[in-house]
């Protein structure tokens, strides 16, 4: 998926909603749990699909979500891609996988991704530097999505370091990261992961990469807010992809819970919608 199917998604949508799939076997309702030889992860993916797939334009497994199932998690997140890809084809995957390895690893990565697994787009550390970033950079039509700034706990251990950059001026890490690994790719191949906890932020990450899409978690369950997400992320065209995982799956616990999906994904389409238009 290119950037501008992406775009032309998003306006015909009027949303930049991407739904994160981080589904715990755990918290899957019993009405699914308790049939048996049953693929319950595969069927609740699916229920939450075809209840959304109206209102967002990506969606975003937790690959960790299912490695914990062994086998039949990677069998659960096959179903899942192929289900979407028959179904939904114009919805951009995003593997939530956060790799970062020496250029050889970061190269079979990449191929398990995009080829075996048919992801358009991967989550990358880019600790390790440039070496780990580029095999996934060398697909068309696929996507380098660089962490920069996290919505976790213990963020700003790092990221937020005040650093000498080689031109002798001072600045944080984050903001290095983004200044150099801008140069890596472009604008229709790499996004940034930035934490809508942290939306002030946002307006530093834009003067540094202003026409990359950024992918923005942190909305909803852990309190970020979408309208300050908007007012210092969006660009001239949108440029934002807003995640949101347990806001929406697990909604209510009960068999309902597609129902309930549905309904807090198209509230916050309908949010996004009033903010596209006023971008016009």
């Amino acid at each position: 998926m290119d950037a501008n199917q992406l775009y032309e998604q998003i306006r015909a949508k009027k949303s930049f909603l991407c739904v994160g799939l981080d589904t715990d076997v755990r918290k899957i309702p019993l009405s699914l749990t308790s049939k048996s030889k049953h693929d319950a992860v595969f069927e609740f993916n699916k229920a939450i699909i075809d209840a959304t797939a109206d209102l967002c334009v990506a969606y975003k497994p937790n690959m960790a979500f299912y490695e914990v199932n062994g086998a039949r998690g990677w069998d659960s997140l096959a179903h899942t891609v192929q289900y979407l890809r028959e179904h939904h084809p114009e919805i951009m995957i995003i593997a939530d996988a956060k790799r970062g390895d020496i250029s050889n690893t970061a190269s079979m990565y990449a191929k398990s991704m995009f080829d075996s697994m048919d992801f358009d787009a991967v989550t990358i550390a880019p600790y390790m530097g440039r070496d780990a970033v580029q095999p996934f950079l060398e697909y068309q039509g696929r996507w380098a999505v660089l962490l920069a700034v996290t919505s976790n706990e213990s963020w700003n251990d790092f990221q937020t370091l005040d650093i000498q950059s080689p031109h002798g001026d001072k600045r944080q890490l984050f903001e290095e990261v983004l200044e150099r690994s801008k140069h890596w790719g472009h604008e229709g191949n790499m996004m940034y992961v930035v934490g809508a906890t942290h939306a002030s932020m946002l307006q530093r990450v834009r003067q540094i990469v202003p026409e990359h899409f950024l992918l923005i978690p942190g909305v909803g369950h852990q309190g970020g807010s979408l309208d300050d997400v908007v007012k210092y992320g969006m660009n001239r065209r949108c440029g934002l992809l807003v995640n949101s995982a347990r806001g929406i799956l697990y909604a209510d616990g009960s068999a309902r819970f597609a129902e309930a999906a549905r309904a807090k994904a198209l509230e916050l389409q309908q949010q996004m919608a009033r903010h596209l238009e006023q971008l016009g």
